[in-house]
């Protein structure tokens, strides 16, 4: 079966156009990657004090990687995530001999340039994160020559900041380690999240074109918060992007409280870091503002803001054991609507 996106091609565009790393020595990149193995256990240990939270299952070392190593792993998750569509695709097709895919419409050569190019844009701009879907409960990815650059840029002390982003990457480990049926819930929601695309290849072409569309309203709105994923979602898939986002935003908000409350204990310089690195997320140039909205980046540092204030509110309301009682099951996590109302789910879920 000819699949949907040309995944060595996509692997190789983000090896080349993805941007080179800050000059380092090699004695200077063996040390960031050794120190950034120590933080991460350190991080492990107060993440666990702060929280509560103690691994259930085989905690793996974290992999220290580049920005190549970084986009070849997520090529492989987009593989896990985006073949299940095209298998459905292509069995319409058989299914419908006048039936016509986007594979025949745009080529998985040219789809794998895109996807290239994106997660070169991402490589240059990712400190680390915790991929799920190679592997049983996940990996940590730390991207040392992002790392090392932002450190530069914000004049930060590299231990202080190396610490402080192990804190929010650890923090996701720790979510998916001390909480065995989270991978399997989030992996069964993408699942259905393939499972809910239109295949009809006239829905299809529309919301492409309403995408395209979009991408030219951003263009000229410097304040539109829409981005592309928003107008090619079917109705059933933006039922479960809605409990996607309720979930991603819960995470990341934790992250963020975690980093926030764990930081002023052991980072001496964690204001003067959080300061410089709050700028530089607001700070960017027309064109990669657009970018950063065409592609959803924008809506990802909303989910911070937004899921910090909700396990912040929580936590002072009902304390840190209160909170945790959200790991339970799926049936406790929040609504997209209760991210916004934590009252709302401290009354159905610990009434």
């Amino acid at each position: 079966m000819t699949d949907f996106v040309d995944w060595d091609l996509a692997a190789a565009t983000a090896g080349k156009l993805g941007p080179t790393g800050p000059k380092v020595t090699a004695a200077e990149a063996a040390e960031v990657v050794g120190q950034l193995r120590v933080l991460a256990a350190e991080a492990g240990r107060h993440v666990a004090d702060f929280t509560g939270l103690q691994p259930r299952v085989e905690v793996l070392p974290p992999r220290i990687v580049d920005r190549v190593d970084w986009a070849k792993v997520n090529v492989d998750g987009m593989r896990t995530v985006i073949g299940p569509l095209a298998r459905q695709l292509v069995a319409r097709t058989k299914a419908d001999p006048d039936a016509r895919t986007p594979l025949d419409l745009v080529g998985s050569k040219v789809t794998g340039v895109q996807a290239g190019t994106v997660l070169a844009y991402l490589s240059g701009r990712v400190l680390g994160q915790y991929e799920v879907f190679s592997a049983d409960p996940g990996r940590l990815l730390l991207v040392a020559p992002n790392i090392a650059a932002v450190e530069r840029k914000l004049g930060a002390e590299p231990r202080d900041f190396r610490l402080w982003v192990c804190l929010h990457e650890v923090t996701h480990q720790t979510q998916f380690t001390a909480v065995p049926w989270l991978r399997d819930h989030f992996l069964a929601e993408v699942q259905a999240f393939v499972d809910a695309a239109d295949v009809d290849t006239g829905q299809l072409l529309a919301r492409v074109r309403r995408a395209l569309s979009a991408v030219a309203d951003l263009a000229r709105d410097p304040q539109a918060r829409s981005s592309v994923l928003d107008v090619v979602q079917s109705p059933a898939q933006k039922e479960v992007m809605n409990r996607l986002t309720a979930l991603m935003t819960l995470v990341e908000g934790h992250a963020e409280v975690v980093m926030d409350g764990v930081g002023p204990q052991v980072i001496p310089s964690v204001e003067a870091i959080r300061q410089r690195f709050n700028a530089r997320r607001t700070a960017s140039n027309p064109v990669e503002g657009m970018v950063r909205r065409v592609l959803g980046i924008e809506a990802k540092m909303r989910q911070y803001a937004e899921g910090r204030r909700f396990v912040a509110d929580v936590i002072d309301r009902v304390g840190m054991a209160g909170f945790n009682e959200i790991w339970t099951s799926p049936a406790t996590l929040p609504t997209l609507d209760e991210i916004s109302d934590p009252d709302a789910w401290i009354a159905r879920v610990l009434a």
